[in-house]
């Protein structure tokens, strides 16, 4: 069926609370560095089921995370359209706001539906057992101090 999930983990490593209402709003690149289109979807209803919950307002405190999720199919459905990988993938915390790189383990192979969802950020309840990894290279804009993915 080649369903995919990827996990994001917000950390909010500034001095004041955090705010978020809404979902990540991610891009992705090719191996060159060129963006690719993508149809970025709330919620996940033409991929899966059951990844639909609506976006609440999460204040972070210093020190407090939020997690997110990426889901995707590596599905070809026309052989006369060339499949896409993401090698690079930027994300921003919310629209409008800046992106931060994010290490990725392999490919985010869309197949050919250029369709990638994207859950709302819900609080991280517990504490991670690892701190995130620093960024691999610099974000395609200038960070805030108020929060890292």
């Amino acid at each position: 069926m080649g369903l995919r999930a990827m996990g994001l983990e917000l950390l909010n490593c500034g001095n004041r609370p955090y705010v978020l209402r809404g979902y990540p709003a991610p891009s992705l690149r090719d191996a060159d560095g060129k963006p690719i289109a993508v149809q970025i979807i709330p919620g996940a209803r033409p991929i899966t089921s059951g990844f639909d919950q609506p976006p609440a307002r999460i204040v972070l405190r210093p020190g407090e995370r939020a997690g997110a999720a990426l889901l995707w199919r590596n599905l070809v459905t026309d052989p006369t359209v060339v499949a896409s990988n993401g090698a690079h993938l930027d994300v921003a915390p919310l629209p409008g706001r800046p992106t931060y790189p994010v290490e990725l383990d392999g490919p985010i192979d869309l197949g050919n539906t250029g369709r990638l969802g994207v859950s709302a950020w819900k609080r991280h309840n517990g504490t991670s057992s690892t701190q995130p990894p620093a960024p691999s290279g610099p974000p395609s804009t200038a960070p805030t101090p108020d929060s890292r993915l």
